[in-house]
C-alpha cells in the first residue's frame, strides 16, 4: 500500500524526542496498546530526514522526507535495516516510525 506524510514541515529534534518518549510510554503501559497510538506526521517526517543516506533504505527515506509516496512494505523493509545499524535512540525512533506505518495502513483499511 502506498503511503504519504501529510506533514510538510519536520518536527524539531526536541519534539521528535518528547514525541517518541511519549507514545513510547503510553504504549508501554498498556497491554493491548491500539495500532493508531503512534507519532503524529511531523515527527515520522523528522525521523525520515535523520535516516537519508546513499543507501538504497536511506533513499526511500529521502523519498519520504521530501514529501514523496512510498510503498508501505518497502519503508518496513528499509527500517529494520537501519535499525540493524542504529543507536539505541535511532533504534527507538525507527520502532515509533514502524508503529506510524502501521497506523497509516490501519486507517486506510478503515477508510
Amino acid at each position: 500500500m502506498r503511503i504519504t506524510c501529510r506533514a510538510t514541515v519536520p518536527a524539531t529534534e526536541s519534539q521528535m524526542i518528547a514525541s517518541i518518549q511519549q507514545v513510547l510510554d503510553r504504549r508501554g503501559s498498556m497491554t493491548h496498546p491500539p495500532v493508531g497510538l503512534a507519532v503524529n506526521d511531523a515527527v515520522a517526517l523528522g525521523i525520515a530526514g535523520l535516516f537519508t543516506s546513499a543507501t538504497d533504505s536511506g533513499q526511500l527515506m529521502d523519498r519520504l522526507y521530501r514529501g514523496g509516496e512510498v510503498e508501505s512494505t518497502e519503508l518496513l523493509k528499509a527500517i529494520t535495516f537501519e535499525k540493524g545499524y542504529a543507536s539505541p535512540e535511532g533504534h527507538a525512533a525507527l520502532h515509533c516510525l514502524a508503529g506510524w506505518v502501521a497506523a497509516k495502513v490501519h486507517r486506510s483499511d478503515a477508510d
